[in-house]
């Protein structure tokens, strides 16, 4: 099976591999020979996140590119770095720990070829192997998402997925370094205009110890919500906020008036005022945004970054 995944003036386009891994020595074992069997011409690249077990001698054995951190700096600087040191024409990010199969990879550049910029891999319900918690928790922030940019997203978190190599070099910047690269990666992508595709796919239990805890990545979660919003369209979120507060502004005014006479009450005052302020915050964060996503790439340099 070859790796091109389309062609530029008549040249086929060069796909590299990026798996962010920290302490995955038994999901790289099950994985990189997969890789290499199904695409030998393919560029892959393992980021080895401050791995303290023998994650990088299993890459070293496999004969692929190691990427090593010095210590843990996160599964997004990971990706990071993997996308810099890669010279592929796309790049195709999956996880070392043995969810995701070689074999699906095929579906995504298929997706690619009909001419999209992003395309994610999709898990189907349950079959994430998540717990009720996330899985209910990545439901929320698929649905959230769909409302804020009027299209369908089936997955959101999923960090499998592939990108227009040129295209996600532009938006580094604006990645976290920790684990929600794909969110703001995924959004980021619909914010500047570019074609979005999801494709469904079923993942495996993860092979090793899960690097996240519900515990301590609970509120990291939640800001994923508020990062969704101000990352697409702000005023989307601002303005319903301020006219729920101005109103209940009004509201408290009207329901004065009716029992004490005619007076502003300092909590009317204080609620309207509260309203017109978070509409205005809303107004120039939708400008700075406009800002941030000002394209400056040329498009003639499809190999630019």
């Amino acid at each position: 099976m070859t790796c091109t995944v389309g062609y530029l003036e008549n040249q086929p386009l060069k796909l590299s591999i990026v798996i962010p891994a920290k302490n995955e020595e038994l999901g790289l074992a099950k994985l990189l020979p997969e890789l290499i069997e199904h695409y030998p011409d393919a560029e892959i690249i393992v980021v080895n996140d401050g791995s303290t077990d023998t994650t990088e001698q299993v890459c070293i054995d496999a004969g692929v590119r190691v990427v090593t951190h010095p210590y843990s700096k996160g599964n997004g600087a990971a990706v990071k770095s993997g996308a810099r040191a890669a010279k592929g024409d796309y790049l195709v990010f999956m996880d070392g720990d043995g969810q995701h199969s070689a074999a699906d990879i095929e579906r995504l550049l298929n997706k690619i070829d009909e001419g999209y910029d992003l395309v994610v891999g999709a898990r189907s319900g349950r079959d994430s192997q998540a717990s009720v918690a996330r899985w209910s928790a990545n439901t929320f922030y698929n649905s959230f998402a769909s409302w804020m940019v009027n299209r369908r997203i089936d997955d959101l978190t999923s960090g499998f997925r592939c990108a227009d190599r040129r295209k996600f070099l532009g938006f580094l910047y604006l990645l976290p370094n920790g684990f929600s690269y794909p969110t703001t990666s995924t959004m980021a992508f619909f914010r500047a205009g570019y074609s979005v595709g999801f494709v469904p796919i079923t993942v495996s239990k993860r092979l090793g110890k899960s690097h996240i805890s519900m515990m301590k990545d609970g509120i990291r979660f939640l800001l994923i919500i508020f990062k969704v919003g101000t990352l697409y369209s702000p005023l989307k979120i601002y303005f319903p906020a301020a006219v729920i507060v101005s109103g209940l502004g009004f509201l408290n005014y009207f329901l004065t008036v009716m029992s004490s006479g005619w007076r502003f009450t300092n909590m009317s005052t204080l609620l309207i005022l509260a309203g017109m302020v978070m509409f205005l915050i809303g107004l120039l964060s939708e400008q700075l945004t406009n800002l941030q996503f000002k394209d400056t790439s040329n498009p003639n340099d499809r190999r630019a970054g």
